[in-house]
């Protein structure tokens, strides 16, 4: 299908060795990096939600967008010229087990779509079909699943997360079987298609499964081709790039992950095939936002027993997977000395963002070493109150230093006794944070401002995800638009739309959808 304005360069596919079988034929891959293997067309595309800013970024006209060959194309059933579908071939540890070849068992590439300035785009559809890497499974993705990752995707870029972003949502007209909670209770649910974009979809698991297998020229091959494409100021460090590139992944995945804490996000399934070399946040399933405060809490009913993934323990997560990424590149190197070095660098840097965020949160000048500890009280009252966390933390804007009081948080608590249980403590606390205001050098206006810009008003609540799904499921994809709407500025006051600020209601705590999800969703 051509389309003149858009060009493809698909280096992936033409700079890595690729498998001699095409189809989705299920099968070990060796000594290949990606597999070629076209969508599987649905019986009826149909675009329910597309984001135009990522379609800007892309350099994808109006008329494009509004075209019905966009759905055919973004819904698997058509190519525009250039593109070349694949697979990427990758391994992982799943839950702290290695877990041997994994792979795209349902997204598949597109091409990399060339911007008119020049950047790199990867076009990547999810729940296109299946792939040699489905295993067992479909390939589809269900309209519930694919909402939550469109959204996401988006809501997490107008934070500053460092993200994927979403082009567009497409309903498929399929049905799709799904046992949401692997509990012997499957159902048919509209099926759906998000396209999802970055710069690269290779992850920490891309350089393990070939190491593993002891494969250490395509190991080689598939790091200098990451380096070259997309750490180009590294490609003249010659002998040395391999340490400096990893050191630069260490540090990227150090600013997401401080972001991911600053924010109340919770990942879910943090495996290593889930991790982006480019330290974005990828692959939105069994994802949440810490409502009442609670370092312990995963949304992830697969991981509801060991809790590995819970949100307090994330930082410590990312070390543990980077340290399995250090020794996959291992073979590359005379000597592992700079690898260490590079883990080092992760702790430093989420050491520095971390108390860069402390001193933004808490609208301080900057933040020593009792600023760290008056923070670490404050998570306490917050888990022991059961407060809301986005709503404590922005309701601080509104503290008067030389008075304060309670009453700026009573919008935060779930629980009027765990309140009372909780106030001798916070009141002690907010005399001493009142304090720590008032010496500090920061003006009301400019502590306000400061802490506006750290602290969300409105974040991606599971139940705010899911009364648009419902609404969705119903054929209105109007909640889809308006919620992506709300969270294209996160951190600005929507008259009206109040809805989407508030805390979790009564109905939402045992939902699921809401409070509990899994891996299919």
């Amino acid at each position: 299908m051509s389309t003149d304005p858009l060009r493809f360069d698909n280096r992936f596919i033409r700079e890595l060795p690729g498998d001699p079988e095409t189809g989705p034929r299920v099968r070990e891959v060796r000594d290949a990096a990606w597999s070629a293997v076209m969508p599987t067309p649905v019986a009826d595309p149909r675009l329910l939600a597309r984001s135009d800013e990522v379609a800007d970024l892309l350099g994808l006209g109006r008329d494009l967008l509004d075209s019905d060959d966009f759905a055919r194309v973004f819904g698997g059933n058509a190519l525009y010229d250039g593109m070349q579908p694949w697979a990427a071939n990758y391994g992982g540890h799943q839950f702290g087990h290695w877990a041997g070849q994994l792979g795209d068992g349902r997204a598949i590439s597109l091409g990399e779509l060339i911007a008119a300035d020049g950047a790199r785009w990867e076009l990547q559809l999810k729940g296109a079909g299946r792939t040699p890497y489905s295993r067992g499974a479909d390939g589809r993705a269900v309209l519930r699943s694919s909402i939550r990752e469109f959204l996401c995707s988006e809501a997490m870029h107008h934070l500053g997360v460092p993200t994927t972003r979403a082009l567009s949502l497409v309903g498929t007209g399929d049905a799709v079987v799904r046992d949401m909670f692997y509990d012997g209770h499957p159902q048919a649910e509209p099926g759906a298609i998000v396209c999802r974009v970055a710069p690269s979809f290779i992850r920490f698991g891309s350089f393990e499964l070939p190491a593993s297998r002891g494969d250490v020229a395509l190991l080689r091959q598939l790091a200098d081709l990451c380096i070259a494409r997309d750490f180009p100021q590294l490609a003249a460090a010659g002998p040395a790039r391999h340490a400096q590139w990893f050191a630069q992944v260490c540090e990227r995945t150090a600013v997401m992950v401080a972001h991911w804490m600053r924010v109340g996000f919770v990942h879910g399934v943090m495996n290593t095939d889930n991790m982006s070399i480019l330290g974005l946040t990828i692959d939105y399933g069994p994802y949440g936002w810490v409502e009442d405060y609670d370092p312990d809490w995963t949304p992830n009913t697969t991981d509801a027993q060991g809790r590995r993934y819970r949100f307090g323990t994330q930082p410590q997560v990312a070390y543990w997977n980077l340290t399995r990424l250090a020794q996959a590149l291992a073979p590359l190197l005379d000597d592992v000395a700079p690898l260490h070095e590079g883990l080092a660098r992760f702790q430093q840097v989420h050491g520095q963002c971390e108390r860069a965020d402390i001193a933004a949160k808490l609208g301080l000048e900057a933040c020593g070493d009792d600023d760290v500890a008056m923070m670490a009280a404050w998570q306490d009252i917050l888990h022991e109150g059961e407060m809301d966390m986005t709503i404590a933390f922005r309701s601080l804007m509104e503290l008067d230093p030389a008075s304060p009081s309670v009453a700026v948080l009573e919008d935060a608590f779930y629980s009027p006794a765990r309140r009372e249980a909780v106030l001798p403590s916070l009141q002690a606390w907010l005399q001493l944070y009142a304090a720590r205001l008032r010496a500090d050098g920061l003006g009301a206006q400019v502590r306000r401002q400061r802490m506006g810009r750290a602290n969300p008003l409105y974040v991606l609540r599971n139940w705010l995800a899911q009364e648009a799904i419902e609404q969705a499921e119903q054929g209105d994809p109007g909640g889809v638009h308006t919620l992506l709407e709300v969270l294209r500025h996160p951190y600005q006051e929507q008259p009206g739309r109040e809805h989407y600020a508030g805390k979790r209601p009564d109905w939402a705590r045992d939902k699921a959808g809401c409070s509990t999800l899994s891996c299919s969703s």
